[in-house]
């Protein structure tokens, strides 16, 4: 997923996610630092937002249920990933989204999960901690095999 990806999924969903916090448009175009007239374009698809409020509005609305959807799970996530090398090591280490993640891959109790919306995943360890995600499968694999030959 790149940057115009998010760009467009954000532009889509700009006016669910700001019923879903019941934000007036004069609220939410407050909070997210642009005009309102630039928010009813937006929310009229009429123009997409920029990369700077695609990433306001995953980082400042990260619980949205609408933005999760999505994305499948943390749109943060996917902003990391896009602007990085395709791996991002995560701070927080907890599995706490088994909804979006199936496992294709398992070796010595480290498995490979992939992102049912998204194509994108992430490497878990025998303890169930997230050790990496990324864009790439190939990167997946070389992480599982590098860990699993220690």
């Amino acid at each position: 997923m790149n940057q115009e990806e998010i760009i467009r999924i954000v532009s889509e969903k700009l006016k669910l996610i700001r019923t879903e916090y019941n934000l007036t448009q004069e609220q939410m175009s407050e909070v997210v630092g642009i005009s309102k007239k630039t928010l009813v374009q937006i929310e009229k698809q009429r123009v997409q937002c920029g990369w700077t409020v695609a990433v306001a509005m995953c980082t400042l609305f990260k619980s949205s249920a609408i933005l999760q959807a999505a994305f499948g799970g943390n749109s943060l996530i996917f902003i990391g990933l896009s602007t990085g090398e395709g791996v991002l090591v995560p701070e927080q280490h907890l599995v706490n989204d088994k909804l979006w993640w199936r496992t294709i891959e398992s070796e010595q109790n480290w498995r490979i999960q992939q992102n049912l919306v998204h194509t994108s995943f992430r490497l878990l360890n025998p303890a169930n901690e997230i050790k990496l995600y990324t864009l790439s499968k190939e990167d997946a694999e070389d992480h599982l095999a590098s860990f699993t030959t220690i």
